[in-house]
């Protein structure tokens, strides 16, 4: 067996280079390149090994190291996990900005390699620039804060311990049910450090997506609580997605009857307008979906972690002899809510119940309910589309009682704007083309998407919301877009998340890979604010105001932001847009555009969707000077009483 002579870091390039992914009989490269920020932690060593040979590994030049690896985020998950960009970065600062990443990918389920150079190994220089001593330890770096957001980690310490970190890293990384953020921490100095690897180490490995089928037993116990069931729900997640399940879903419920809700990562895996398709449920969850999942009698769940925004808290699931039935390669995720375990790679569950049930006869109960909520969805997706403001500060269509009129008015007159953003939603819905991706990730839009949106076409609902990071959005739309190349990329993102992060804007116009971002300015944390509203406290560090004079509170007029003007000093094309007329003039321009466009829409406050009889247990003081605050108190603790408690 033959040896070559190589340092760690080139060792490392190498064997990236040569790993392929086979999934349905498809064979293709898994690492598609490295997103890089250099430092003098890995600038020499990993930087030279990617300067001498890169192989076929493409290296893009990030912005921000948060921003880069949600770029790859975005990418893994649009490619469904079978294709990754790995990230590096420099010790300290820079490895720790990934720290966010990493907790987003792994949350979320998604496959995320990061390479972040580490403090000398031999402890020579200690303490190295940017290095942190703690002087209980000093095998501690940065880099163990990585311990606690990744399902691998590992320290390259000795230039031969790459080969068993490589393929343990790969392991993770190719695994359905066990992925996401994969930390490998590479010491500078071991870097450059030279070995006689073995060539077979280099060989191309294959590493194969296989689908596991359900055991006998299982199928029998599934099978066994379907026939029992009168109003199956079911729940669609990620996983159906992931596993390209989704006409193996719509074709399992079309035959026997059965309506399905989808979770955030689930939504997109089916079209909208199937008949069955009741859209998002839980606390974020539409009209439809929740007014049938408080009947169900069975919820099967396929590929779903089952969050607290799903399942309301435990609460929307209110049948007193509801059931759950977990389809999930996840052992993990198929023990939730004490559900009867059927693990097994989505489209083979699906596919071995549909047939299981096949002689049986069996067929769901809902009756005409399906149709009838299905109808109060439309009528209720077009009342809010349709939600405008009046002179007299009213708009019927979004009325919660919220407190609005006051800075309604202060917002139009910095502003001279009265778009509602459940109207700019309507127009975005009818106008981006059916094939068009969506990338969307925190405050109320995720929310209002989940609500109302309707996909014309599978896998273009791209709502991060497992970590529901802020700052994700602009920069996974650029990896949505790289995974996509000839796709219309949409980030959907509120003031707030904008200004969090958005880095990798640049990084766009550097490799003409366009994206569109559409900024939803309504100079607050919008969905924060009502929060605090509605559980009894007033406006508090939550708008975005100057510092106020007389008492020093955050209580002054209103900070108002140029966004169109910030995007055009990057070299994007920009439009600020106060109406509808010229929401859709725009719209069609950023079609046109040959660069990454961002669209600046002024929307009041406080016009998102409202809720459809959920229910979120979020902390509430249960003692306080305020009596709303305690009315709302009571009401959460009763609330609490009727959800499951584990």
């Amino acid at each position: 067996m033959g040896k070559l002579r190589l340092t760690m870091a080139q060792a490392l390039v190498k064997f990236l280079d040569n790993q392929y992914l086979s999934a349905d009989g498809k064979e293709h490269k898994f690492v598609k390149g490295i997103f890089a920020i250099f430092g003098h932690g890995n600038v020499l060593g990993l930087g030279q090994a990617l300067e001498q040979d890169s192989g076929e590994l493409r290296v893009w030049q990030g912005r921000n190291e948060q921003g880069m690896a949600h770029v790859a985020t975005g990418f893994a998950r649009q490619s469904l996990r079978r294709q990754i960009i790995a990230c590096t970065s420099s010790v300290g600062p820079g490895a720790a900005n990934m720290l966010t990443a990493a907790a987003t990918a792994t949350a979320n389920r998604i496959p995320l390699l990061l390479l972040p150079g580490d403090v000398f190994a031999s402890r020579q220089p200690d303490p190295v620039l940017q290095q942190i001593e703690q002087s209980h330890d000093l095998s501690i770096s940065t880099n163990d804060a990585f311990r606690a957001v990744s399902k691998y980690w590992d320290r390259i310490t000795r230039p031969e311990q790459l080969m068993s970190a490589c393929l343990n890293a790969m392991r993770v990384l190719t695994d359905a049910a066990e992925t996401g953020a994969v930390t490998l921490s590479l010491p500078q100095d071991v870097q450059g450090e030279a070995w006689d690897y073995p060539e077979s180490f280099f060989a191309r490995r294959v590493h194969r997506l296989d689908r596991r089928p359900p055991s006998a037993t299982q199928l029998a116990d599934g099978v066994a609580a379907i026939q029992a069931s009168r109003k199956p729900l079911i729940v669609c997640g990620g996983g159906v997605k992931y596993a390209q399940a989704g006409q193996a879903l719509a074709q399992f419920a079309d035959r026997y009857g059965i309506p399905f809700a989808e979770t955030q990562a689930g939504k997109g895996a089916v079209s909208s307008d199937h008949a069955l398709n009741l859209g998002g449920v839980g606390e974020t969850g539409s009209l439809a979906a929740n007014l049938l999942a408080k009947e169900a009698d069975l919820i099967i769940g396929i590929g779903t972690r089952f969050s607290d925004f799903t399942t309301s808290s435990k609460w929307i699931f209110q049948h007193p002899q509801v059931r759950f039935l977990n389809i999930n390669v996840s052992n993990f995720d198929a023990w939730k809510l004490e559900g009867i375990q059927l693990l097994a790679d989505a489209r083979e569950g699906v596919t071995a119940l549909e047939n299981a049930l096949a002689s049986g006869g069996w067929q769901a109960g809902w009756g005409s309910q399906i149709a009838a909520v299905q109808q109060q969805q439309q009528q209720e997706t077009r009342r809010v589309y349709q939600a405008v403001w009046h002179e007299n500060g009213f708009i019927p269509e979004i009325d919660d009682h919220l407190p609005r009129e006051s800075v309604y008015r202060e917002f139009r007159q910095l502003t001279d704007s009265t778009l509602t953003q459940s109207s700019v939603l309507g127009v975005l819905n009818e106008s981006l083309a059916a094939d068009a991706v969506i990338v969307a990730a925190a405050g109320s839009l995720p929310g209002d998407l989940q609500r109302v949106w309707r996909n014309r076409a599978v896998n273009t609902y791209h709502v991060e919301y497992g970590f529901s990071c802020m700052g994700y959005e602009v920069n996974a739309a650029l990896g949505v877009r790289l995974a996509q190349p000839a796709t219309e990329v949409y980030a959907l993102v509120g003031d707030g998340s904008f200004m969090m992060l958005h880095s990798e804007l640049v990084t766009s116009l550097q490799e003409g890979a366009k994206i569109n971002v559409l900024l939803f300015d309504n100079m607050a944390n919008g969905c924060i604010n009502n929060l605090q509203l509605e559980h009894g406290m007033d406006s508090f560090g939550t708008e975005f105001r100057f510092r106020c004079a007389e008492n020093g509170q955050l209580q002054g007029g209103l900070v108002p932001v140029d966004f169109a003007a910030i995007a055009a000093g990057y070299g994007c094309q920009t439009w600020r847009v106060t109406t509808l007329p010229q929401l859709k003039q725009a719209l069609e321009a950023a079609r046109h555009s040959p660069v990454s466009t961002l669209i600046d829409i002024k929307v009041l406050p406080k016009t998102m969707v409202h809720k459809y009889g959920s229910w979120w247990n979020v902390g509430v003081a249960q003692t306080a000077l305020s009596e709303r605050i305690r009315k709302v108190a009571e009401q959460i603790n009763q609330k609490r009483a009727q959800a499951r408690d584990w």
